[in-house]
C-alpha cells in the first residue's frame, strides 16, 4: 500500500471544500452547466465519503485508494457509465488541485476507467417525428398550450438544440421574426442555428399568445419573464423535466411508444435526417455545438446501421425464403440504376 501523502497548507482543509472549491473554479472558468456542477458535485461527495471511512481524504488518498474505490463501485453493480463518470470527476478534481498546488502530484492520471459502450443514438423515422409534431398541436388544455407546445417541438426538431437550451430560450432571441437563432450551448459558447418555415410560425403564432398573456400578468402586478417560455416555477422557465414529461405525453397521443422518445431522440433525428439528405458532417457539428467532430461522427454510423437494416429487410436476396429460381421480371435492366 502506498503511504498517504501529506496536505500542503495552502490546500482546504476538508473533502467539502474541496468540492466547493473546484465547483466554483469550474463555474467560473469554464461556464459548466448547472446539470453538470450537480453530476459533479455527487460523484465527488460519493468518493469523499468512501475514502472517510477509509480515514483518507482527497489531500492524502493514493492511487491504491482511487482504484480501490473503483473496484468497490463495479462489486457495488455499477454501470460502466456511471463508473466512467465518476473516475472524469476524479481526475477532473486532482487535476485541479495539482494545478493550484494543492497536491504536488495526481494520484489519478495513470488510472485508465471502464470506457463508455458506444451505443448508436436512438432516432426517430421522419412520419415518426410528423406524428409527434401533429400530437403537439393537439396536446394542451388550452389554445396557449397547444401554441407552447407546437412551438417547443418545431423549435426543438429544427433546430436540434438540447433541451437545456431550448427551455432556457430568453425571448429576445425571438423578435423580429427571426432566420436565425443565437443559442447558448454548453461552456457559454454561442451558436447560430437557421429555423425552418414550419418554426418560423409556430414561433410567431406563440409569441402573440406568450406576450399577450404577460402584458396581463405585468397589468396585475407581475414581474416581466426575459425567457421564452415563462413559468412561475424557481427557474423562471419551462423546466427540463416539465418538457420531458410532455414529450412522452405526445408520443402517446401519436401513436409512438413513450420509451422510445425523449427531447434528446429528437436532437439524434435532427441530426440524422440532416446526414441522410446529404448535409456535411462539418455543418452538422457546428449546428449541434459539439466541440470534437468525432462526437457528430457517431450519426455515420446510425445511417449506416439504418441502411443495413433497410437492405437485410428489403432487399429481395436477404429473404431466407427467396429461391435462386425466380425468373427475372419486366424492367430489371441494369441500365436504370
Amino acid at each position: 500500500m502506498t503511504p498517504p501523502i501529506a496536505q500542503p497548507a495552502n490546500a482546504p482543509q476538508d473533502d467539502l471544500q474541496w468540492i466547493a472549491t473546484f465547483l466554483d473554479a469550474q463555474a467560473a472558468d469554464l461556464g459548466a452547466a448547472r446539470n453538470t456542477l450537480l453530476a459533479y458535485g455527487r460523484d465527488l461527495k460519493d468518493v469523499a465519503s468512501w475514502l472517510a471511512h477509509k480515514n483518507r481524504a482527497f489531500g492524502s488518498a493514493s492511487r491504491d485508494d482511487i482504484e480501490a474505490y473503483l473496484i468497490a463501485c463495479d462489486a457495488e453493480g455499477l454501470a460502466r457509465a456511471t463508473r466512467a463518470r465518476r473516475l472524469s470527476a476524479i481526475k477532473q478534481i486532482y487535476r485541479f488541485a495539482f494545478d493550484e498546488g494543492w497536491r504536488s502530484d495526481n494520484p489519478a492520471i495513470q488510472i485508465k476507467g471502464p470506457g463508455r459502450k458506444k451505443a448508436l443514438p436512438k432516432t426517430l423515422e421522419v412520419i415518426e417525428v410528423d406524428r409527434l409534431l401533429d400530437a403537439a398541436r393537439q396536446s394542451g388544455r388550452s389554445t396557449a398550450d397547444r401554441l407552447r407546445n407546437t412551438c417547443l417541438m418545431e423549435l426543438l426538431y429544427a433546430t436540434g438544440m438540447r433541451v437545456s437550451e431550448l427551455v432556457g430560450l430568453p425571448v429576445a432571441a425571438a423578435r423580429g421574426d427571426p432566420r436565425m437563432l443565437l443559442v447558448l450551448g454548453k461552456g457559454g459558447k454561442e451558436r447560430m442555428v437557421p429555423l425552418s418555415p414550419p418554426a418560423r410560425d409556430a414561433l410567431a403564432a406563440w409569441l402573440t399568445t406568450r406576450d399577450a398573456a404577460e402584458e396581463a400578468a405585468v397589468a396585475k402586478g407581475a414581474a416581466p419573464s426575459r425567457f421564452l417560455f415563462p413559468s412561475r416555477g424557481k427557474s423562471g422557465h419551462l423546466t427540463r423535466h416539465r418538457f420531458y414529461l410532455l414529450i412522452k405525453e405526445f408520443a402517446v397521443t401519436g401513436g409512438l411508444p413513450p420509451e422510445a422518445v425523449s427531447p434528446h431522440t429528437l436532437r439524434h433525428a435532427f441530426a440524422t435526417h440532416l446526414l441522410t439528405n446529404g448535409a456535411d458532417l462539418r455543418a452538422i457539428q457546428a449546428l449541434l455545438g459539439h466541440a470534437d467532430i468525432a462526437t457528430t461522427e457517431i450519426y455515420t454510423h446510425v445511417l449506416d446501421a439504418r441502411l443495413s437494416e433497410l437492405v437485410l429487410e428489403h432487399h429481395p436476396l436477404a429473404r431466407k425464403d427467396t429461391g435462386s429460381d425466380t425468373p427475372p421480371q419486366p424492367g430489371d435492366d441494369d441500365a436504370t440504376d
